[in-house]
């Protein structure tokens, strides 16, 4: 009975995509028409286009594809919220009727064909499933080994987060009903899904180079994720700048005694460079701990303003009566 099928939706973040979206919609229906056929999803399982707020045809070409293939669904945003709060409005949205959620690019980078392992393993009883990468080999030497260095940082920091895993992933509806209790305004999602628990697997494959257009995470924003991932998850830094207040209160306790014997052996000596280097180096302290300790406060400040994460403009999912989620695991 296909009732008795798991229904999948599949979410797509868009952002001025409208170079990649017929190959993407294409490769995305092959892939469901084949899991249909094989008797592993239901019929009425979906593609669920999630478009932040694109300045190009992108929500066109959606609403175009809702009307002439029965796979595709669309959702979008009254702005750009950004990408991860893109792909939770359409992880919030997907669960009052999905039992089961697939995340994936619509870049084309991430293979399309590791979504045959990914269900696999959702019916052998998992409920989270990665996508890793095998290698970062079409990542520049730069991207590489910067995001190597992310990782290990964020390890070092109490954060579990799953090395050379993005945002490739099965979420079953256990998984994805914990995960929309996390309501934070600044949420990082790949370091609250290993927090879930639950019994999960890890699927590898490798990375292609995207398909069309440009990628849509610059270094200025590689970095701004990279920054909010690791103040959402650690206060590590606030007591880093803590011990080296420490450290240079008792630098300059050593500075001051051999100041005073100096003095007190009638050897003083002109010191303006050392004076001038260490205004400059502990200003630069100062104004380095200021930045850390306002990184959080400004969490703070966003956190009680308890505004909504998105705005949803249009949702073609609306038609889509709610059901009993299937019995998994």
């Amino acid at each position: 009975m296909d009732s008795q099928l798991p229904l999948l939706a599949i979410v797509v973040p868009c952002y001025n995509e409208e170079a990649v979206l017929e190959e993407t919609t294409k490769e995305l229906t092959r892939i469901m028409e084949q899991l249909v056929q094989e008797k592993k999803i239901s019929r009425n399982s979906m593609i669920l286009y999630v478009d932040d707020g694109s300045k190009d045809s992108t929500w066109a070409i959606i609403e175009r594809k809702t009307m002439d293939n029965p796979f595709v669904q669309g959702l979008k945003l009254s702005r750009n919220f950004g990408h991860q709060g893109a792909l939770i409005a359409g992880m919030e949205t997907a669960d009052s009727f999905a039992d089961c959620v697939i995340t994936i690019d619509a870049d084309l980078q991430d293979d399309v064909q590791a979504i045959y392992a990914f269900i696999d393993k959702y019916h052998q009883g998992y409920d989270l499933v990665y996508g890793v990468r095998n290698k970062r080999e079409t990542d520049t030497f730069f991207k590489r080994n910067t995001a190597l260095a992310f990782y290990k940082l964020m390890g070092k920091m109490g954060v579990h987060l799953v090395p050379n895993h993005a945002d490739y992933r099965l979420m079953s509806k256990r998984v994805l009903d914990e995960f929309v209790k996390y309501q934070e305004e600044n949420i990082f999602i790949r370091g609250i899904v290993p927090l879930l628990g639950f019994k999960s697997a890890k699927v590898y494959y490798d990375r292609k180079e995207r398909f069309a257009g440009e990628s849509k995470y610059p270094l200025k924003k590689m970095i701004s994720f990279a920054i909010d991932g690791i103040t959402s998850f650690s206060i590590v830094p606030i007591k880093l700048v803590t011990c080296i207040g420490f450290f240079i209160v008792m630098l300059g306790a050593l500075v001051a005694a051999y100041s005073l014997i100096v003095w007190l052996l009638n050897h003083t000596i002109s010191g303006w460079t050392s004076l001038m280097l260490s205004i400059w180096i502990i200003g630069g302290m100062q104004l380095i701990a200021i930045g850390v300790i306002g990184e959080y406060i400004g969490k703070i400040f966003k956190e009680t303003k308890n505004r909504p994460r998105y705005t949803i403009e249009r949702n073609t999912t609306m038609n889509i009566k709610e059901k009993e989620p299937m019995t998994h695991g």
